[in-house]
């Protein structure tokens, strides 16, 4: 057993069972006193000796029993096998807790000058083992039901750690299965350029290192604000629109206070791929996108349409798209939303809608 398992077990074990012990000593100590009283002769130190050295001892025997249960962990999912495993040094603790207790009781009252009475050891073994047993079982009882849920909560807490560790690795590896698919079709673009416009390739060029600088940091974080993103974005346009300069423009509608919403690194990237891949380059008219943003009632929207040639939604989602869809909702779950919807007149319209957190 390490350090931080000995650390998770004593520390919330003790302080759960602390209180309710001293609870249950102080009222038996109160009891003690009660019967005292009715009894016609109120004492208060011959209730402290009795109930005091009983509480010593069980003390002792229960802190013994508590590091003993720490090895039955293993068999909390099988409780016959845990509470046997338990009882099993009754027969050494029942008469260790007797002799201790009275013997204690006896060099109190030596000390004292006073000689201890008690009724006949028959009598005395009798009334001792039932309480010994039944309070055993009771505490036994409490002490398995502690142990119970420490071992659940650690197992919940486990089970909680390796969700988390999957979905920041799951979130990782779409990142990054973005950036590859944008620079494949971004080195596309500039290749076709070379020989028919080398000036326009080399401008490209230089805008897809600045954008490549930009985006290697930006990786690093799952989320980053509307603002930076919308920075990458516009790097992206201008290497597209550059390209289709007589068949691509796009408007750009962005409300101030929806910029520093929080939003999946590189998210929005391939929805404007999106369009210029099935609008822009299967059309040879002229092709109007809009990017659109906005925060309405604590939720962040996110339009992007164009004004092609499309009147049927498509079978699936591209490699962009789902990778998108998979990161939104590992990061917000149901509060994300991604819609496809035909836009009137021909066209498609891209929806994003997730909560707005700074």
């Amino acid at each position: 057993m390490t350090a931080i398992d000995v650390a998770s077990e004593s520390s919330p074990i003790r302080q759960r069972l602390l209180w309710p012990w001293a609870a249950f000593w102080l009222l038996m100590f109160a009891v003690a006193v009660q019967q005292s009283l009715w009894s016609g002769r109120l004492q208060f130190w011959r209730p402290l000796v009795e109930i005091g050295s009983a509480a010593l001892v069980a003390t002792g025997i229960a802190a013994i029993q508590r590091r003993r249960a720490r090895q039955l962990d293993r068999l909390l999912g099988r409780p016959l096998h845990w509470f046997f495993r338990l009882w099993t040094w009754v027969p050494v603790q029942f008469p260790t807790y007797v002799v201790a207790m009275y013997g204690l009781r006896i060099g109190v009252y030596a000390l004292a000058g006073k000689r201890y009475q008690h009724g006949p050891w028959a009598e005395v073994i009798a009334y001792e083992a039932t309480n010994f047993f039944l309070f055993y079982a009771l505490f036994s009882g409490i002490h398995f039901g502690l142990c119970s849920y420490r071992a659940w909560a650690d197992e919940r807490l486990a089970a909680e750690r390796s969700v988390s560790l999957a979905r920041q690795m799951q979130l990782s590896q779409l990142t990054h299965q973005l950036q590859p698919h944008f620079l494949f079709n971004a080195l596309n673009t500039i290749s076709s350029l070379i020989r028919s416009d080398p000036d326009t390739a080399d401008s490209l060029l230089t805008r897809l290192a600045t954008l490549l600088r930009a985006t290697t940091d930006a990786s690093l974080r799952v989320e980053q604000s509307l603002e930076e993103e919308l920075a990458l974005l516009r790097a992206y346009a201008a290497i597209m629109t550059q390209r289709f300069a007589d068949r691509a423009s796009i408007s750009w509608d962005i409300e101030p206070q929806a910029q520093s919403c929080r939003v999946p690194t590189l998210g929005l990237q391939p929805l404007l791929e999106n369009c210029f891949r099935h609008s822009v380059e299967r059309r040879s008219a002229a092709t109007h996108i809009v990017v659109r943003a906005a925060c309405r009632m604590g939720r962040l929207q996110i339009e992007i349409e164009d004004d092609g040639d499309l009147h049927t939604l498509p079978d699936r989602r591209g490699v962009g798209l789902g990778n998108l869809g998979l990161r939104l909702q590992s990061l917000y779950g149901s509060q994300a939303r991604l819609e496809l919807k035909l836009r009137a007149g021909g066209g498609l319209l891209v929806e994003v809608s997730l909560p707005c957190a700074h």
